[in-house]
């Protein structure tokens, strides 16, 4: 009996150093966490849910403080911010890392992934991971990627049904070579433009059209100055979670567990959230008088094909081995 008795007590002492060192391994800080978006957007969403988890997986030490709507400045000044460890984390969209890993322009290739199941295997499996083990040695780190939505067509000429509906159209496009390579394919007429110009080049009919996630169209109004919307899926938009590398060495292992598994208990929730919101514009948009249509699977697949001189062109400039394996992947999703 004596001896069960100090069997238990040392079980006890045991746990309770074993707690006492994880409590330990926990400092209190606070973590700030920009974006561009604002506070009632998807990827705001996500930064809110993630800093519930964080505080109540690490007792209340580690305090996410969001700084929404561009507060602590546009995508690169972020991007330096965290690599010089003056600010802890980010959630640009995954263009924004072009210009540190090129490859990751891969993710903005056209007609790549035809719906959220491709996306969502394409970025979580060995490309998605490939390119996340490029960044730190640009001083980042990644916990996984997020939800920003297909980008689709509006106009004010008619709707887009067919490859062929494009010839003409003179659209504004974000200023991206493949972006202005891949709507050439398509015999439209793309013009690069500031993003802070397109409603008044819209409302003067500078330009006949864009393209953007359904969510930005509504909150932009849009549907003021364009008739048609059309789910062209032509390129499926990720946002990704960026930790400066400086602050993540200075981590304990219990806190990079933490930050670790609040981060994939928040990627379901936030892709949830976003996806249910362009559901939600598109009705909008429907109800505001825009004429809304979708393509067929088949035409899907045929501009694909059209635009696959733009991704081989593009590919060519890219890490052989980081290609082979998207090849490889997308193969396997298209099966």
């Amino acid at each position: 009996m004596r001896r069960l008795t100090l069997a238990l007590s040392l079980a006890g002492v045991c746990f309770a150093w074993t707690a006492g060192a994880h409590a330990q391994d926990i400092q209190e800080r606070v973590i700030k966490f920009g974006h561009l978006n604002n506070a009632d957007h998807p990827v705001s969403l996500g930064v809110k849910r993630f800093a519930e988890l964080v505080a109540s997986k690490s007792g209340g030490k580690l305090k996410v403080q969001e700084f929404p709507a561009s507060a602590l400045g546009n995508e690169m000044q972020q991007q330096s911010a965290l690599q010089g460890g003056v600010q802890e984390m980010s959630a640009p969209a995954t263009t924004s890392l072009a210009g540190i890993v090129k490859e990751f322009g891969l993710v903005d290739f056209p007609f790549a992934v035809a719906n959220f199941a491709q996306a969502d295997a394409l970025l979580d499996g060995p490309l998605g991971q490939a390119l996340i083990a490029r960044l730190p040695e640009k001083g980042l780190v990644a916990l996984g990627y997020w939800d920003l939505g297909f980008r689709n067509v509006t106009n004010s000429k008619r709707a887009i049904t067919k490859a062929e509906d494009l010839d003409g159209l003179k659209l504004r496009v974000i200023p991206n070579p493949v972006f202005l390579d891949t709507f050439k394919a398509f015999k439209a007429n793309p013009v690069p433009m500031p993003f802070v110009e397109l409603y008044g080049a819209l409302e003067a009919k500078a330009v006949d059209g864009q393209e953007n996630p359904f969510a930005v169209i509504l909150s932009n109004k849009f549907f003021e100055v364009q008739k048609y919307v059309s789910a062209t899926n032509h390129v499926y938009a990720a946002n990704i979670m960026l930790v400066g590398k400086r602050f993540w060495d200075r981590l304990s292992p219990t806190e990079q567990r933490i930050m670790t598994e609040a981060a994939n208990e928040t990627r379901a929730y936030q892709r949830q959230a976003s996806r249910a919101a362009a559901q939600k514009a598109v009705a909008e948009l429907q109800a505001k008088g825009m004429q809304y249509n979708e393509l067929t699977a088949a035409e899907q697949a045929r501009m694909r094909q059209i635009a696959k001189p733009v991704t081989e062109k593009f590919l060519a400039s890219y890490d052989p081995a980081i290609t082979k394996l998207y090849a490889d992947e997308l193969a396997r999703l298209h099966k």
